[in-house]
């Protein structure tokens, strides 16, 4: 039996509901969710190579895999918030390369404790990661032209001065240093009961609650999506944009720096020529896990559903057995079909608001 809405009272305008107020389904809230879709590709490879490689349901199997995707996710999370805030760093691959060679190098030259190096390094990532914001925002050229120029300064610099420093393309070891063993339970790994666990997991996690809570938590969540969504339009209502995007730039650095730590305290050396090439793996991430191109839209945990999908597949293809050659043609593909499926899935949620 259908309702009708009460009488106007003569006179009186008819009352019209707060669509705040309005109660929203659980389905329609699930639609609007930007990793939706990568969530429903990141099924469908677990199933896939779940049915094709018999080793992959392994216990061992599975940590490695999350292992593989905590690597690229601990860079995919702030990468991912730059991207909502409409910016790319086509710097953050060498960066990571970057601050693990100035940690090393500093300790090994310095004869100090090792995590003096790592205090120096951190501080010299985040300078960096500054120059990013502050070139960008003084300049008002793209981001693709400022993080390509610092991404070819930092690949010339992380050579040029490691074969100056230390007269090869890698650096010393340090591995029978102060602080060595302290350090490598923090960004490398450490037991627990007899299990030994890598720490990027765990970083991987905090910074994937820790970006969530920003973004849906705090006003500053909100200057992310705002300067992603209109610069000028948000600018216009308040919001610091240029101090957000320095923000944004710093916390890529300080990933950066986090990454480049656990690839110093796994081996003990690093070779300069690292690096290059990942700022994109870090970009596809994002984009599979639902952020868009130009801004304004996307999740922390999106990103990390993104570098899980890379974990499965890189892994997945060995488990396997097939040729590792085919890796890239598979993520291609699942970064073509996570774009069309995030795509629809707005697109749906857009029309069911």
């Amino acid at each position: 039996m259908s309702q009708t809405a009460p009488p106007a009272t003569p006179g009186k305008a008819p009352e019209i509901p707060d669509e705040r107020l309005l109660r929203t389904s659980p389905l329609r809230k699930l639609m609007g969710r930007p990793e939706l879709g990568s969530v429903v590709g990141a099924l469908a490879v677990f199933v896939f190579f779940s049915v094709f490689a018999d080793a992959f349901l392994q216990t061992s199997s599975l940590a490695t895999v999350l292992y593989a995707a905590s690597t690229l996710g601990i860079m995919a999370v702030p990468v991912a918030l730059l991207m909502i805030g409409g910016e790319f760093d086509l710097s953050a691959g060498v960066m990571v390369t970057s601050s693990a060679l100035i940690s090393s190098m500093f300790s090994y030259q310095m004869t100090a404790n090792v995590w003096v190096g790592a205090m120096v390094s951190l501080l010299v990532t985040l300078g960096l990661g500054a120059f990013n914001g502050f070139m960008l925002t003084r300049t008002k050229l793209p981001s693709f032209i400022i993080t390509l120029g610092t991404f070819l300064m930092l690949t010339g610099l992380n050579l040029g001065l490691t074969k100056l420093i230390s007269g090869t393309v890698s650096t010393k070891s340090i591995g029978d240093m102060e602080g060595f063993t302290s350090a490598r339970k923090v960004f490398a790994e450490f037991a627990v009961g007899g299990t030994t666990i890598k720490a990027t997991i765990v970083w991987w996690f905090v910074l994937i609650a820790l970006a969530t809570w920003i973004l849906l938590r705090t006003r500053f969540g909100n200057w992310i999506f705002a300067v992603g969504g209109g610069a000028d339009a948000a600018r216009a209502v308040g919001v610091p944009v240029n101090r957000t995007k320095i923000f944004l730039y710093m916390s890529v650095a300080f990933a950066a720096w986090v990454s480049g730590q656990h690839l110093l305290f796994s081996f003990d050396v690093v070779q300069s020529g690292e690096g290059v090439g990942n700022e994109l793996t870090y970009i596809i991430a994002a984009v599979i896990g639902g952020c868009l191109i130009t801004g304004g839209y996307g999740s922390a945990i999106g990103s990390a559903v993104g570098a899980l999908i890379f974990g499965m597949t890189s892994k997945g293809i060995v488990y396997a057995e097939w040729n590792p050659d085919w890796f890239k043609f598979f993520l291609g593909a699942m970064l073509l079909l996570a774009t069309l499926l995030n795509a629809w899935v707005r697109k749906r949620a857009e029309a069911t608001t």
